[in-house]
């Protein structure tokens, strides 16, 4: 069987990062630009194809980062990621901001993962996650939770993402943490194993099909002060 070639991509974060799996071979762009993730995001996936001698029409499944994370961040992953597929005729598949920071904690070592990102608003977007068969596994649901709920559902585990760094206190009060912030945003790189497993179990989807995953749902927002 001849091996895939994924384009995998994340605006979800401060970061932008574009991957690209294509002949074995991994092509990859990550810069933190907040707000030109919008301008940016073409242009770098144009890159990164001509980097590896390939066309958008070579590839053969598109992954994008469903969230959770910054709204418009987002949107501008799931669209993007629509926009090719559509033009090429191509499936995707939506994977987490958390699973692909957990994903690169496992491939660092890491057997359990508790993933937070910054929600705003007081409040992280948290995951816990186990390695199994070399990929992160989440265990339960994503949650976005204020700081005093979150906890660790493993005895230990390593903590990723810039949840921590929001509430470093949270890493002291929380149980069992191992502090593994140097992985602090998703990347996409981190990705492609969980687009590609997805692509063996008959996982993906059209473009029409890719949607968001926000997590923060409707009524968070309507405990806001000075919101109806």
């Amino acid at each position: 069987m001849m091996s895939q070639t994924i384009l995998a991509l994340d605006a979800s974060t401060e970061a932008l990062s574009i991957a690209l799996l294509h002949n074995d071979q991994e092509y990859h762009f990550f810069d933190v630009c907040p707000q030109q993730h919008a301008q940016r995001i073409l242009d770098e996936v144009d890159g990164v194809l001509k980097q590896a001698g390939c066309d958008i029409s070579d590839v053969d499944v598109i992954g994008y980062c469903q969230g959770p994370g910054s709204f418009t961040g987002v949107r501008i992953s799931v669209s993007v990621a629509q926009g090719l597929a559509f033009s090429a005729n191509i499936p995707v598949v939506g994977v987490s901001s958390l699973a692909m920071m957990a994903q690169q904690a496992i491939e660092q070592g890491a057997e359990r993962v508790v993933a937070a990102i910054d929600a705003r608003m007081g409040e992280v977007y948290l995951g816990a996650y186990e390695a199994l068969d070399g990929l992160a596994q989440l265990g339960g649901e994503q949650q976005v939770l204020k700081p005093e709920d979150v906890t660790n559902p493993f005895a230990d585990a390593v903590a990723v993402g810039t949840g921590w760094k929001t509430y470093p206190e949270l890493l002291t009060s929380v149980n069992g943490l191992e502090d593994m912030t140097t992985v602090t945003l998703p990347d996409s790189r981190y990705m492609l194993k969980h687009v590609a497993k997805s692509v063996e179990l008959g996982q993906t989807t059209s473009a029409a099909n890719a949607q968001p995953v926000y997590v923060r749902d409707t009524v968070t927002w309507k405990k806001l002060p000075g919101r109806e």
